[in-house]
């Protein structure tokens, strides 16, 4: 009997210190402030975790580390190195199909000249020389090759080619890196060089580094908002 009395007494203390909100659940069923929620894309391929899926949660909807919801712009603004006045800019923009476009704007070349341009592994560009930048970001640990070579270093762009005026725009569409996953270019570098790049082993005989910039997440430009239509005139009335 006693044990009954006090097993009641325990269960009303119990339901007093969990008080119900609107939706009728108690304050011990909510989820703890700070707990992960559940991954925006659930039982898909991590492709950092060897094709397993995702787990199903993470930190603010997002999956295993390294994986979902990472930024899909980067750029790097290029100085020159030692004794060279190359500089410009390069962008990477990763689409929702998972390839990245990569754009350059560059001045200060050899006029008419190839120059080649790559992604090195590193993001320091302190060296003088740049070769602080390390080499080639390969994450796949393929050889040397150009852009229409299937298997190659993520970082191989090719050349950018100067106009007579030593300027040259630069476009290309790549699939064998990202923006921030794990083969990503943000915090890595660019370099231009003083050669052009022949395909040949083992980084195509582009010759010094010309110029070096560090890659950095980019901010997304925001979408234009709409204009509202200009006020139509009212109607002339007549008499």
């Amino acid at each position: 009997m006693q044990m009954t009395k006090w097993l009641a007494i325990w269960t009303a203390g119990a339901f007093l210190t969990a008080p119900a909100y609107a939706d009728g659940k108690k304050k011990a069923e909510m989820p703890a402030a700070g707990a992960e929620k559940p991954c925006d894309h659930a039982k898909m391929p991590c492709e950092h975790g060897g094709g397993k899926p995702c787990e199903g949660k993470g930190e603010t909807g997002g999956c295993c580390p390294g994986c979902a919801n990472k930024p899909r712009l980067a750029a790097t603004t290029l100085a020159p190195t030692a004794g060279n006045k190359v500089k410009g800019s390069v962008t990477f923009a990763e689409a929702e199909d998972g390839k990245v476009t990569v754009t350059a704007e560059l001045e200060g070349l050899n006029p008419g000249q190839q120059h080649a341009m790559h992604v090195h592994e590193f993001g320091d560009c302190s060296a003088a020389d740049g070769a602080s930048a390390g080499g080639h970001f390969n994450p796949e640990g393929h050889d040397h090759g150009l852009p229409t070579t299937e298997k190659r270093h993520a970082g191989d762009f090719g050349n950018v080619t100067a106009d007579a005026a030593g300027k040259a725009k630069f476009s290309l569409v790549v699939d064998n890196l990202t923006v921030a996953k794990w083969n990503g270019v943000a915090g890595r570098s660019v370099i231009v060089h003083a050669k052009a790049d022949d395909g040949g082993q083992p980084t195509g005989n582009a010759g010094g580094r010309v110029a070096c910039g560090v890659i950095g997440v980019a901010k997304a430009p925001e979408a234009a908002k709409p204009t509202a239509p200009a006020p139509t005139a009212a109607p002339a009335q007549t008499k």
